[in-house]
C-alpha cells in the first residue's frame, strides 16, 4: 500500500502525456499532522569502534512532528529535536566523554535537529526524505530512506503511523572530529556512522 500511485490516463495522452494521481481513500485520510510518540520510537546509531567491531547508541531524549499528505507525499514535511544529553550506548564513561567538547560538546549545543525540504516516494512502500541536519553549529544536508510500516488505531483510539529508516553521514562533517590512533594501524572510532529511526506517530485532533 503505497502512499499513492500515479497512472497514465492513455484516452487523454497527447504528446506532453499528462501523469494522472490515482488517490486511495484510506491513504488520503492519513493526511494530517503526527507527533512523534518517544516511548514507541527510537532514534540511534552505529559507529564502527577499534576497526572490529560496533557500538551502537541511542537517544532517548527527542520530539518532533510529521506532517503527512496522503494524497501527495512530496508535500510531506518533517522536523525532529534530539537532546544529546540523553545519549546512551551502555558505558557511563562513554556517554560522558561523547557529551564534552571532544564530541558533541552538550554545555554549548544541546540540540541537534532536522528539518526536511523535500520528501519523495521511491517505489512501493519506500521513501526518501531529505533536509538539513544540524549537529552543534554546523547545518549539512542529509536524505533519510524510510520505509513505510502501516497505519493503525491503538487501544486508546489513537491514529498512529509507522516509519523506520536509516541513513549514513561523515561525523566529520560536522565537526566532530575527535580520534586516536591505534598502535596497530588505524583509528579508535569510524568516521562514517549509521543513523537509525523507528518512528511512531500519533495524528493530531483537527
Amino acid at each position: 500500500m503505497g502512499l499513492f500511485n500515479r497512472k497514465t490516463d492513455a484516452a487523454t495522452a497527447t504528446a506532453t502525456a499528462t501523469a494522472v494521481r490515482t488517490v486511495d481513500p484510506a491513504l488520503a485520510a492519513l493526511t494530517g499532522t503526527y507527533t512523534i510518540d518517544p516511548a514507541h520510537s527510537s532514534i540511534g546509531f552505529t559507529v564502527r569502534h577499534a576497526m572490529v567491531t560496533n557500538v551502537r547508541g541511542t537517544f532517548g531524549d527527542h520530539e518532533g512532528t510529521l506532517h503527512l499528505d496522503g494524497e501527495d507525499p512530496s508535500r510531506s514535511t518533517a522536523a525532529i529535536e534530539v537532546g544529546i544529553a540523553g545519549i546512551d550506548t551502555g558505558i557511563a564513561d562513554r556517554d560522558a566523554h561523547l557529551r564534552s567538547g571532544d564530541f558533541f560538546d552538550v554545555e554549548r549545543f544541546p540540540v541537534m535537529s532536522f528539518r526536511s525540504s523535500s520528501a519523495e516516494q521511491l517505489g512501493g512502500e519506500k521513501y526518501r526524505i531529505t533536509g538539513d541536519l544540524t549537529i552543534k553549529d554546523v547545518t549539512r544536508p542529509l536524505s533519510i530512506d524510510l520505509e513505510f510500516n502501516g497505519a493503525a488505531t491503538d487501544v486508546y483510539g489513537n491514529q498512529r503511523v509507522g516509519f523506520e529508516g536509516s541513513a549514513e553521514i561523515l561525523r566529520s562533517d560536522w565537526g566532530l572530529t575527535w580520534n586516536a590512533a591505534l598502535e596497530a594501524g588505524g583509528v579508535m572510532v569510524s568516521d562514517k556512522v549509521k543513523l537509525h529511526f523507528d518512528i511512531s506517530a500519533i495524528k493530531q485532533a483537527a
